[in-house]
């Protein structure tokens, strides 16, 4: 049975991710500082035929990193997915950066995923192969939020590299770059603000905001052997919201111009 490790697993879209890849057969190791939430996930799964366990772990703590791959190593032999999803958002304006949150945000949204990889590579060169889903944003397109679209942009940028260097591997690496999503952490915008929550409705040709489970097949697609050629891509799971804004018959812009470009995170 392959294994797939999940950042951010008690996280809405680290969840559904962590049940799809189960469901695909994947034992799952949920890995996050909360640990119990995950572990009510982690039970949920388990309760549903599929495998799953819990790694709480802090990832900015030092070591951190190395330690939770050499965990999975010692409790599984192998490593055939890696899910980096565990990110978070904070000094969005430039007048006003905090340099202590900037930093915090780059270590979990780049640094992390950075070392994450370089830790699982001997393990899944061991395995075979295996495949690295980098989770971004569709921000990176857009400029919302100084240090979260930074570290998003380079996130991508890390997905490209790490396609190339390790590609000879048989590891394949992409990223996917959702948009604002109707999930518990964004809730209070979708039913206290109902003019917002429909305004990003009208930025996507579908008409509706994506979920948690958009994002998670997504991510199950690219780790699964229908992905086995596609690696060092981005897979926009927004909705079509990374498109250029079209005109109306009346000529007016479908997306408002207070909104154009932006995008709460993922």
């Amino acid at each position: 049975m392959k294994v797939a490790l999940v950042t951010g697993g008690a996280g809405a879209v680290g969840a559904a991710a962590a049940r799809m890849l189960a469901e695909d057969g994947f034992r799952v190791v949920l890995a996050d500082r909360a640990a119990e939430r995950t572990q009510a996930i982690c039970d949920e799964i388990v309760r549903d035929g599929g495998a799953a366990v819990v790694e709480a772990v802090d990832l900015l703590a030092d070591g951190a990193c190395q330690r939770l791959i050499a965990r999975v190593a010692e409790r599984f032999g192998g490593l055939d997915c890696l899910v980096n999803n565990a990110g978070m958002t904070g000094a969005p304006r430039i007048d006003t950066v905090d340099v202590a949150v900037w930093n915090a945000v780059l270590a979990l949204n780049l640094t992390v995923p950075m070392l994450l990889a370089q830790a699982a590579q001997p393990l899944m060169k061991q395995s075979g192969g295996g495949s690295i889903v980098n989770v971004a944003s569709r921000v990176y397109l857009a400029g919302t939020g100084v240090a979260y679209t930074s570290s998003k942009s380079g996130l991508i940028g890390l997905t490209r590299v790490l396609a190339v260097q390790l590609g000879p591997d048989n590891i394949r690496v992409n990223a996917v770059a959702p948009s604002f999503l109707n999930t518990p952490f964004n809730e209070k915008i979708v039913t206290e603000n109902a003019g917002l929550a429909a305004s990003f409705r009208k930025m996507s040709p579908l008409g509706r905001l994506g979920t948690a489970e958009d994002v998670a097949g997504a991510i199950a697609f690219l780790a699964s052997p229908r992905a086995s050629f596609i690696t060092g891509d981005v897979i926009h799971v927004c909705g079509g919201t990374q498109l250029a804004p079209q005109p109306d018959a009346a000529g007016a812009d479908h997306n408002q111009p207070e909104l154009h470009g932006r995008s709460a995170i993922s």
